[in-house]
Protein backbone atom coordinates (compact mmCIF):
# COMPACT_ATOMS: atom_id res chain seq x y z
CA UNK A 1 0.00 0.00 0.00
CA UNK A 2 1.25 3.46 -0.86
CA UNK A 3 2.13 5.65 2.13
CA UNK A 4 0.71 9.08 2.85
CA UNK A 5 2.95 12.03 2.03
CA UNK A 6 3.63 15.29 3.84
CA UNK A 7 2.07 17.06 0.86
CA UNK A 8 -1.20 15.16 1.35
CA UNK A 9 -1.21 15.99 5.06
CA UNK A 10 -0.45 19.64 4.32
CA UNK A 11 -3.33 19.77 1.81
CA UNK A 12 -5.62 18.05 4.33
CA UNK A 13 -4.66 20.60 6.99
CA UNK A 14 -5.39 23.55 4.70
CA UNK A 15 -8.77 22.16 3.63
CA UNK A 16 -9.69 21.54 7.29
CA UNK A 17 -8.50 25.04 8.22
CA UNK A 18 -10.44 26.82 5.47
CA UNK A 19 -13.31 24.29 5.19
CA UNK A 20 -13.06 24.87 1.46
CA UNK A 21 -11.16 23.03 -1.26
CA UNK A 22 -11.01 26.19 -3.39
CA UNK A 23 -9.63 28.39 -0.58
CA UNK A 24 -7.13 25.70 0.37
CA UNK A 25 -6.01 25.52 -3.25
CA UNK A 26 -5.56 29.29 -3.30
CA UNK A 27 -3.54 29.23 -0.07
CA UNK A 28 -1.33 26.40 -1.37
CA UNK A 29 -0.97 27.89 -4.88
CA UNK A 30 -2.54 24.77 -6.39
CA UNK A 31 -5.59 24.17 -8.55
CA UNK A 32 -8.77 22.93 -6.85
CA UNK A 33 -8.61 19.60 -8.77
CA UNK A 34 -5.05 19.07 -7.47
CA UNK A 35 -6.27 19.60 -3.90
CA UNK A 36 -9.17 17.21 -4.44
CA UNK A 37 -6.82 14.58 -5.85
CA UNK A 38 -4.45 14.83 -2.86
CA UNK A 39 -7.33 14.50 -0.39
CA UNK A 40 -8.81 11.52 -2.29
CA UNK A 41 -5.42 9.78 -2.23
CA UNK A 42 -5.13 10.39 1.51
CA UNK A 43 -8.68 9.12 2.04
CA UNK A 44 -7.74 5.99 0.09
CA UNK A 45 -4.74 5.44 2.34
CA UNK A 46 -6.75 5.97 5.52
CA UNK A 47 -9.68 3.96 4.23
CA UNK A 48 -12.40 6.42 5.20
CA UNK A 49 -13.73 9.80 4.07
CA UNK A 50 -12.06 12.76 5.77
CA UNK A 51 -14.54 15.43 4.69
CA UNK A 52 -18.28 15.69 4.17
CA UNK A 53 -18.57 17.42 0.80
CA UNK A 54 -21.85 19.20 0.08
CA UNK A 55 -21.35 19.96 -3.63
CA UNK A 56 -19.75 22.99 -5.22
CA UNK A 57 -21.69 25.62 -3.32
CA UNK A 58 -22.34 23.61 -0.17
CA UNK A 59 -20.14 23.42 2.85
CA UNK A 60 -17.20 21.17 3.59
CA UNK A 61 -17.00 19.68 7.06
CA UNK A 62 -14.27 17.64 8.71
CA UNK A 63 -15.51 14.18 9.73
CA UNK A 64 -15.10 13.13 13.34
CA UNK A 65 -12.41 13.52 15.95
CA UNK A 66 -9.24 12.35 14.25
CA UNK A 67 -7.27 12.19 17.50
CA UNK A 68 -9.35 9.12 18.44
CA UNK A 69 -8.76 7.27 15.16
CA UNK A 70 -5.95 4.68 15.38
CA UNK A 71 -5.46 4.84 11.60
CA UNK A 72 -4.40 8.48 11.95
CA UNK A 73 -2.43 8.39 15.20
CA UNK A 74 0.02 5.95 16.82
CA UNK A 75 1.17 3.45 14.22
CA UNK A 76 -1.13 4.94 11.58
CA UNK A 77 -0.85 7.59 8.88
CA UNK A 78 1.39 9.90 10.87
CA UNK A 79 3.91 7.09 11.27
CA UNK A 80 3.82 6.05 7.63
CA UNK A 81 4.33 9.49 6.09
CA UNK A 82 7.15 9.79 3.57
CA UNK A 83 8.71 13.21 2.94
Amino acid sequence: MKNATFRQLRVFTEVAKHLSFARAAEALHLTPPAVTMQVKELEGHVGLPLFDRQGRTGKTEVFGDFSENPKLTEGGVLHSVKP
